[in-house]
């Protein structure tokens, strides 16, 4: 009968003496037991792998493995003089669990200020905790650490598939490698599902139209329809507060009540559409076309559009009755045979503004801009009062 010491790879203690009998394969099984690892390769003292039990001799001093390299226990544990400190010796790293096999240098070279350099850059200096193998201990995720240790090897940020970019970007961070937190910012960054600015379709609005009570009101705040055809549909009381309408159509719809509060409406096509008790307040409707629209509400609820750019509009025949058009901008504006009786058009610029064949009975004009102003064919006379504060 044969015996043998048994050490864990790399380390000349907490060696096991057993005895050899039967195969290679035995011997494993034994090593596996008595070392507490699942044994894969046997090498002798000189880094000789073994591959038949015949080649082993009474009292052989043995290195057991799991698969990685053998590592030689007197470069490791006790360097030579003129090696000490030196940036080039092997070690091993047991991040949760997990090994790895490296060299000082990588750890040490790549980023000089990080954690990892200051742990090895000098032996024993961090107080490094070693398991029964010799490895040193390292309380982390060995899944976010792998990606670092290769940069540190080859300075090219390398990530497999299905490894999360923020837990190695915090592992970046909690080692101190300040270039890598650089690569894994930008890279996050550009692995953001861009964001979708493209504007709402008519089928799309109309799925959001049917899912609604008619009674709700729809949340539509700041988003975009820029050119989208929304003609004829009911948009009552819906919330457009901020919206982008340009360019979109809007002929025949019913817009009763709706709050376009400085919407974006410009180029916009609102041809026969009802807009009774709409808010159109500072809203921008610039080169619009509002021929033919209802803002008259028999209930009593006027419209709103105070402080509203429409500039060049295009509201000939439209029903404004009692419409607050104050301080709005209606330059070169037309407003051909409009009913604008009791409309406040207190401050408003009409320069240029064809107001022929108009009703302005006991609308409020005081302090508004009618220069070059169009009056020709006016169903009731313009007082004075109306005009002059």
């Amino acid at each position: 009968m044969r015996r043998v010491t048994l050490f864990l790879n790399g380390t000349p203690r907490n060696g096991k003496v057993v005895a050899v009998y039967g195969t290679l394969s035995d011997l494993l099984s034994v090593a596996s037991s008595k070392l507490g690892i699942k044994a894969t390769s046997v090498y002798n003292g000189k880094g000789g792998l073994i591959d038949d039990i015949a080649l082993i001799r009474d009292d052989d001093v043995l290195f057991v493995c799991e698969g990685e390299p053998f590592i030689d226990p007197q470069t490791d544990s006790k360097p030579p003089g003129g090696l000490l400190g030196s940036h080039t010796d092997w070690l091993t790293l047991n991040v949760g669990g997990r090994y790895f096999t490296t060299t000082r240098s990588t750890l040490v070279n790549k980023e000089p200020d990080s954690m990892l350099a200051h742990m090895f850059k000098d032996r024993g200096v961090w107080g490094n905790k070693q398991d029964h193998r010799g490895a040193f201990l390292i309380d982390r995720s060995p899944e976010y650490f792998e990606p670092i240790l290769n940069y540190l090897r080859h300075g090219q940020l390398i990530v497999n598939d299905g490894i999360n970019l923020l837990g190695v970007l915090e592992e970046a961070r909690f080692f101190g490698i300040d270039s890598l937190i650089e690569h894994l910012e930008v890279a996050i960054k550009n692995s953001q599902p861009p964001e979708d600015h493209s504007p709402i379709s008519r089928k799309e609005f109309v799925r959001f139209l049917l899912a609604t009570p008619t009674k709700s009101e729809l949340r539509c705040q700041g988003l975009n329809f820029s050119g989208a055809d929304l003609s004829r549909l009911d948009l009552r009381y819906i919330n457009f507060k901020m919206a982008n309408l340009s360019r979109c159509n809007l002929a025949h719809a019913n817009l009763c009540c709706a709050n376009l509060e400085r919407a974006d409406l410009s180029g916009s096509v609102l041809d026969c559409a009802n807009l009774q008790g709409v808010k159109m307040l500072c809203s921008n409707a610039e080169g619009a076309s509002l021929r033919l629209c209802n803002f008259e509400d028999p209930s009593g609820l006027k419209a709103n559009l105070e402080g509203a750019n429409l500039k060049g509009v295009d509201m000939e025949g439209s029903q404004m009755t009692g419409i607050n058009l104050r301080v709005a901008t209606l330059k070169n504006a037309k407003l051909k045979n409009c009913n604008l009786r009791g409309a406040t058009l207190a401050g408003t610029d009409l320069e240029n503004c064809d107001l022929s064949g108009c009703d302005l009975q006991e609308a409020n004009l005081r302090g508004s801009n009618v220069k070059g102003a169009i009056f020709e064919e006016m169903l009731t006379p313009l007082h004075m009062s109306q005009s002059v504060r």
